[in-house]
């Protein structure tokens, strides 16, 4: 029997059952499994994906959608994979432009790295900021931050959902509340009793990854760190705005060191909503 071609394989929706399958996937392409995560993006977000009538996947893609649930206001896209021994021959390029049927005229972001920013150009997608990744043991040196934090209570989860919705320009409830249970930590920052900032780690891999961090100055994201830092004993990972210039000047003396950068992209849209400012790091670079 004669193997089907590749651009005759149909596209379908992946579920939390396709979970091993796309950390499979992820593993040919020499990437962590990270299998944590993808749980997270499978049942918050939609995932597509083609079989490979051999077993397995050829390729997949998630995307995560915010706002109202009839008529988002933005969605993104991410772990856009492709199996080792199809590369190359265009099943990136049909997924993507499945995904963009699918998700019509919703405006769409994503991170991109070096070798996936052309295609996303050829798309139509326009660079619209950088991303800084660090990773390391964090180090303390210097004086210490002095806002006061806290772990987050469930007394807490309204204002975090007010702050985040303000600072990241539209609702992202679905993925916000399903972070108590997906990070390890999750911590305030408080001015007056007021919470001026919230941040999580999670875990992947050997690591945490901070994020999301949202702050209302450079000073509350220090003290945010700080406070998750001294609560782990695996280096830290994160995906820094390298607009926040502070920040990463900071970060270095203690201890991360810069991995890369990723291309922050939007189609349909010239800029993200919300307010940067305070938006310091993604909750994944997979998520927005």
């Amino acid at each position: 029997m004669s193997t089907p071609s590749l651009s005759t394989l149909p596209v379908r929706r992946l579920t939390p059952r396709d979970l091993t399958a796309c950390a499979d996937l992820s593993e040919n392409r020499g990437w962590p499994r990270e299998e944590h995560k993808w749980g997270l993006l499978l049942s918050a977000g939609t995932g597509h994906g083609i079989d490979d009538p051999e077993g397995g996947l050829v390729s997949a893609c998630v995307v995560t959608s915010y706002g109202p649930y009839e008529r988002p206001e933005l969605a993104a896209i991410g772990m856009v994979l492709v199996a080792e021994r199809h590369a190359r021959q265009g099943v990136a390029r049909r997924l993507m432009r499945h995904v963009l049927d699918a998700v019509g005229s919703t405006p769409l972001t994503l991170h991109a790295t070096e070798y996936g920013r052309p295609l996303y150009e050829e798309l139509g997608f326009k660079t619209t900021g950088r991303a800084e990744m660090l990773r390391g043991p964090f180090r303390p040196s210097g004086p210490a931050p002095t806002v006061p934090t806290r772990p987050a209570t469930a007394e807490d989860l309204q204002a975090i959902l007010r702050l985040d919705g303000e600072v990241f320009g539209t609702d992202r409830t679905p993925m916000i509340t399903r972070l108590p249970a997906f990070a390890d930590q999750l911590r305030v920052a408080e001015d007056g009793g007021e919470i001026i900032g919230y941040a999580a780690a999670w875990p992947n891999m050997d690591t945490h990854v901070v994020g999301p961090l949202i702050a209302r100055d450079t000073e509350t994201a220090k003290a945010l760190v700080a406070d998750l830092a001294a609560h782990t004993d695996r280096p830290l990972r994160t995906d820094i705005d390298v607009r926040h210039e502070e920040l990463l000047a900071w970060l270095k003396p203690q201890g991360l060191e810069s991995w890369g950068f990723n291309s922050v992209m939007t189609y349909g849209i010239p800029d993200l909503p919300g307010d940067w400012t305070r938006r310091f790091a993604p909750l994944t670079v997979a998520a927005g």
